[in-house]
């Protein structure tokens, strides 16, 4: 997937495979990518790198690690179009050890919180963002309330959050708490057959 970074200079794809977020300068004048002659940033072997988020002050970014159920905070290195680790946390709990796998990952509309879901422990992970370094601390996880979270979606305003479980047909949603950025199931859920991707329109949702 690519990630058009803020100020629209470059843009950066995420590959599994070799495990690096690979950078493309923009090319406005004649419509094309041109590749950095260097990875924008890789992650440690094995992660797995699957998807790329911003955060709202462009500063730093949040990688969700397929492979190892972890996400890392980036700090964005606007003049050459990398990144540099500022931290890595598993987006599950400690006592967890069955198969997992890291999926969607999204910043708050405030920039205070990011959020990523885990397929196999089906849950979504709330992580606080450090105002001064955009450092992760792990603040929750909790449960998608269905099997396979693979997206999820924000509001415009942050105060909700909406889950596709794939595996059991359903859309799920929670209240967002504006301060402390924690979860709380709604107790609604609608039937969609196989959800893979949630996208929220602007105006659906009060602001």
């Amino acid at each position: 997937m690519h990630h058009p970074r803020p100020g629209r200079r470059f843009a950066f794809a995420v590959d599994l495979g070799t495990d690096q977020v690979v950078g493309y300068r923009l090319d406005a004048a004649r419509g094309q990518l041109e590749p950095l002659a260097a990875p924008a940033f890789t992650a440690q072997p094995g992660a797995g790198p699957r998807h790329l988020a911003f955060h709202p002050n462009g500063r730093w970014a949040y990688l969700a690690n397929e492979l190892t159920s972890t996400v890392t905070a980036l700090r964005y290195e606007a003049l050459a179009g990398t990144f540099a680790e500022i931290n890595t946390l598993s987006a599950l709990p400690a006592d967890f050890t069955a198969p997992n796998t890291a999926a969607d990952i999204h910043v708050a509309p405030n920039g205070r919180f990011v959020y990523s879901s885990n397929r196999g422990h089906n849950s979504i992970a709330v992580f606080g963002v450090a105002p001064g370094n955009g450092h992760l601390t792990l603040l929750q996880t909790v449960s998608s309330q269905g099997q396979t979270p693979r997206n999820f979606a924000l509001s415009p305003n942050g105060r909700l959050l909406l889950v596709a479980n794939q595996n059991s047909n359903s859309i799920v949603t929670y209240f967002v708490d504006p301060q402390t950025g924690l979860l709380t199931a709604t107790g609604n859920a609608t039937s969609v057959p196989k959800p893979v991707c949630l996208r929220v329109v602007p105006d659906f949702l009060v602001r």
